[in-house]
């Protein structure tokens, strides 16, 4: 009996309930956090001013740096059209370099022409039909074909048509019964142009 009851005093002595596990040994009641694992407000406010500053601060450095991303844009977007009209203006400058070139060869056959003109209207009845003669009509058909494939073309003056001081150049006014004023009357050398630009005014005689 002794040792019934000294094993349930053990037993119950020994025994915990699970209310008993669930009780703070603190004394504060369940669920309540302990003053010590409190944030005090004073530590709270600092740390939202600093997350607050941080945020201000990475803010700052993204405008920042969107700025100068902008400006960067902008400066390439500069160079890049600058150097598109670079390049524009190369090829212009090119192509009237070729041009005055050209202009330059050609002006210096032009007396070559007129001598070959003269011959062929110049040409005694009784040479016209040797052999010979034929061969240089054809030299000077080979010529003026080169000399249309680098841009020269022959200025087309007729007789009765209106002077035009753009491609004709007045040698002399004279009186003429058969043409009005201001008419050309003759051709006393051609005129040519390379393209669209006047290389050397016809000359003609004007009625006045």
């Amino acid at each position: 009996m002794k040792d019934d009851l000294t094993t349930d005093g053990e037993a119950r002595g020994v025994a915990v309930s699970d209310k008993d596990k669930l009780k703070p040994t603190d004394g504060s009641a369940p669920g309540e956090a302990s003053e010590a694992e409190q944030t005090p407000p004073e530590e709270e406010a600092i740390v939202q001013k600093v997350g607050e500053q941080q945020v201000a601060d990475l803010e700052a450095q993204l405008e920042e740096a969107k700025t100068q991303a902008a400006e960067y844009l902008d400066g390439w977007q500069r160079a890049r059209a600058e150097l598109a009209n670079f390049k524009k203006r190369m090829e212009r400058e090119k192509a009237q370099w070729e041009e005055d070139i050209r202009g330059e060869v050609l002006s210096s056959l032009l007396e070559v022409l007129d001598d070959f003109d003269r011959a062929m209207d110049n040409l005694p009845d009784e040479i016209a039909d040797h052999d010979w003669v034929d061969g240089i009509r054809l030299i000077h058909r080979k010529l003026w074909a080169q000399l249309e494939a680098l841009g020269l073309r022959e200025i087309e003056v007729e007789e009765g048509q209106p002077f035009d001081p753009r491609f004709h150049e007045a040698v002399t006014h004279e009186q003429s019964d058969d043409h009005e004023e201001g008419a050309v009357i003759e051709v006393l050398r051609k005129g040519y142009m390379i393209n669209d630009r006047v290389l050397r005014h016809a000359m003609v005689r004007v009625a006045s």
